[in-house]
């Protein structure tokens, strides 16, 4: 895997959750034998044995159960050891979501109107305020216990000289929404260990549903920004696409206005994005970081 990923041009990799602990004596002898260097790891890394597959969100922050609370914490730790092990920088977090409606995922229903054409429409309309409204009412007992979490593995983070990085989400209903993200960074703003982590696919996601506006967002997190996920989407709502391969994500604009060479970019993509895509996408991708300033 790592042999592969050098010869598509790529020097570092991202350890993410999906990874199987049976890979991981694999890795560790790639990165002692100096194959591929790990930029940073995505929580939980590697797959808690008893998580259902590929499942980031399976032990969350928030849960109103305290044993959950208890295991994201506990992997979440294991996860900064590995991190450190494998020399990365950062760690991506995701922190939890708001539970709107039993069994029903809020994203989902705007997503199937978006597909069908209804946007514009009052149906829509009224749907979205009344997610919104419910979102902020019940989000915070859910932001302070994210909070509460940051609290106890910010300083561990920093001791092993690694950042923890909150993720911007697709999903209306995850922790921290749009409001929320800023005012987490602002108090937790004197701390090194707290950064912003984008996620182009993600928050286009949401700028596709009208629930925000991608470049203004960026512009409010600059200040905390460390780095990104990149991944386009294909509308309105299929991310992990290549960049530059007919998606919605204006990388054109976005990347000159907020990032530069120091920051990392990992690419986040779909195992059905084909090598060639990738190759044709990286052309394109190094003639335009090439302008980022230093």
């Amino acid at each position: 895997m790592c042999d592969e990923i050098r010869e598509l041009g790529f020097e570092y990799i991202e350890a993410s959750h999906g990874l199987p602990l049976s890979m991981m004596p694999g890795l560790l002898k790639a990165v002692d034998e100096k194959r591929i260097r790990v930029a940073g790891v995505h929580n939980f890394c590697p797959t808690p044995l008893d998580a259902p597959g590929d499942a980031p969100d399976a032990f969350q922050f928030t849960s109103h159960r305290p044993e959950e609370r208890e295991r994201a914490l506990r992997l979440t730790r294991e996860t900064l050891q590995v991190a450190a092990r494998l020399g990365a920088a950062y760690v991506v977090l995701h922190m939890g979501r708001v539970s709107l409606m039993k069994g029903r995922d809020a994203s989902r229903r705007l997503e199937k109107m978006v597909r069908e054409g209804l946007q514009y429409t009052r149906e829509y309309a009224t749907l979205k305020g009344e997610l919104v409204r419910k979102r902020k009412k019940l989000g915070g007992i859910y932001y302070d216990r994210a909070c509460r979490a940051l609290q106890e593995l910010a300083d561990e983070a920093v001791k092993l000289g690694l950042v923890l990085g909150i993720e911007g989400r697709s999903h209306f209903e995850q922790m921290p929404g749009e409001w929320e993200i800023l005012k987490m960074l602002h108090e937790f703003r004197d701390h090194p260990g707290i950064v912003y982590w984008h996620d182009f696919g993600h928050i286009q996601r949401k700028h596709n549903l009208q629930l925000l506006n991608h470049e203004q967002y960026l512009k409010k997190l600059q200040p905390h920004l460390y780095g990104a996920h990149v991944n386009d989407v294909s509308w309105p709502e299929r991310d992990h696409r290549a960049p530059f391969q007919g998606g919605c994500v204006n990388f054109d604009r976005l990347l000159p206005l907020f990032f530069n060479k120091r920051m990392p970019l990992t690419w986040e993509l779909s195992s059905s994005v084909s090598r060639e895509q990738i190759a044709e996408a990286r052309t394109r991708w190094d003639r335009l970081t090439e302008k980022l300033p230093d």
